[in-house]
């Protein structure tokens, strides 16, 4: 039997079941503790101190503890402190991008995932380069700059070199103002060397999910393929890592085994990650268990709630400060609103799940799509919406260009300096869609926005460059960033 080892390159140790076990024993024993609870916030809070160097983080334990709490009044303090960290991080900064889906061949037998291998029932389909061109176009037309490429695991169809060169496409596409300038990639556990090829090829994050750290779950869950191997696929950050990609991305799917579970394990692969690399995760994604074709979720009995899955972006806000928190559109607009201020600072708009489905949106199409959309507005819809609800929405990609990653990106984040460069960047992005591709409700809203914000920039000397490329992005020009 292993033990736990935070350090330790193999997933039974750094990921240990026993572990876990413990946790959550220890969480349901204190559950009801008010005191111990509240000493754990206090940790937390240190967080908040103007002389700080924040970025504490609490044990998978400790988290695991403020989980479990069933006190009101204390809950309510979580949800504050939460929209207190998530201001001082991230202030009212909302990110946005979106996914684009080259192909859903896969070769994997995934139970919860229409690509999987089996389901006879789906268009499988596999995009060309011309039609990942057009595609990106139709993204950049939206007002895009940033995307998440996706793709099924088949070495036949979708091989590394397939990767690369769609890479290559997407970061090499300009149609009028548009361009991407960010492209992170949600592909399968591969090896160290692929993970080399794909820093080369200048992706931003390597995003992959656990989908469940309960490794009995897991094997029940992946009967075929190489996502089968648990070991491989939950050391594939590690290798990522290791091979020089600075940012890697976290995420589980709620709903396939015991919530209190999966958080405890996606906490410990956090630790994991800080303690080996000195670099925590990027980011965290937060999806659950939803229907697709050929998946019912009534086949799933731990998909959580709406109450559950709020309390679990405010502990994650509380336990992991530093990280993005990102939340797409298989959640309602009303879900994303209530998660937003307590945690929240990445989001999807204008999605599509399916493949080719930016450039034509048949029905058809839409039969390839992964998941359910809950969220079917455009892109100028949400954009509206979130300057409606007082955030400011960015589409900035300056760090990753400007070799501000892994732990460099992490001081600026954990000292609090990252906001110098964080809030004038999401006002000139945003001011580059307000000039190219924004609504004139839009447009109203957004200037406004900028000019309350501005006079907050806190810096005079960035406050006055700021000043300076608004009024160059009016006149067309692009591009600026600190």
């Amino acid at each position: 039997m292993s033990s736990y080892n935070v350090r330790s390159p193999r997933a039974d140790e750094f990921i240990n079941h026993a572990e876990i076990l413990d946790t959550l024993a220890y969480a349901e024993a204190h559950k009801s503790d008010a005191a111990l609870a509240r000493s754990i916030l206090e940790k937390a809070r240190t967080n908040l101190a103007p002389a700080h160097d924040h970025g504490t983080t609490l044990t998978h334990r400790e988290a695991s503890v403020l989980l479990a709490c069933e006190d009101p009044q204390v809950n309510a303090e979580i949800r504050q402190l939460a929209r207190d960290i998530k201001q001082a991080y991230y202030g009212n900064r909302i990110v946005l991008f979106a996914p684009l889906y080259l192909s859903n061949y896969c070769v994997n037998g995934c139970l919860y995932c229409p690509y999987h291998a089996k389901n006879r029932d789906i268009p499988r389909r596999k995009l060309t380069q011309e039609e990942i061109r057009a595609e990106v176009v139709a993204l950049q037309d939206m007002g895009h700059k940033r995307l998440a490429i996706e793709a099924g695991e088949d070495p036949i169809h979708n091989p590394l070199s397939y990767i690369l060169e769609s890479l290559e496409t997407i970061y090499g596409t300009k149609h009028k103002n548009g361009a991407i300038r960010r492209v992170n990639a949600n592909i399968a556990a591969t090896t160290e060397d692929a993970y080399r090829q794909l820093k080369a090829a200048e992706i931003g994050t390597y995003i992959l999910f656990q989908e469940t750290y309960h490794r009995a779950r897991y094997e029940e869950l992946h009967p075929s393929g190489p996502k089968a191997d648990y070991a491989w696929h939950t050391e594939a950050h590690d290798r990522a890592m290791a091979a020089g990609i600075d940012d890697v991305g976290l995420g589980v799917l709620f709903g396939l085994e015991g919530y209190a579970y999966e958080f405890a394990g996606l906490l410990m692969h956090a630790e994991h990650l800080e303690a080996r690399f000195g670099v925590g995760p990027h980011t965290i994604s937060v999806p659950r268990i939803c229907p697709a074709d050929d998946i019912d979720t009534k086949d799933f009995p731990d998909a959580i709630s709406d109450e559950i899955f709020r309390k679990i972006v405010a502990v994650i806000r509380i336990a992991v400060p530093y990280t993005g928190m990102i939340i797409s559109t298989r959640e309602s607009q009303r879900s994303r609103e209530q998660v937003l201020e307590i945690g929240i600072s990445q989001i999807s708009g204008g999605s599509r799940t399916s493949v080719g489905g930016y450039a034509e949106t048949t029905h058809a199409e839409q039969d390839s799509a992964q998941f359910d959309v809950s969220d079917h507005r455009t892109l100028d819809e949400v954009v509206r919406w979130l300057l409606e609800l007082g955030y400011v929405p960015s589409f900035c990609t300056a760090c990753y260009r400007e070799g501000r990653t892994g732990d460099r990106f992490m001081s600026l984040v954990k000292t609090g300096k990252i906001a110098d460069c964080c809030t004038p960047n999401a006002l000139m992005t945003l001011k580059e869609y307000l000039e190219d591709y924004a609504s004139p409700e839009t447009r109203a809203l957004g200037e406004k926005m900028i000019s309350k914000e501005v006079p907050m920039l806190l810096n005079e000397r960035v406050r006055r460059i700021t000043e300076k490329n608004l009024a160059a992005i009016a006149e067309g020009k692009r591009d600026f960033r600190f």
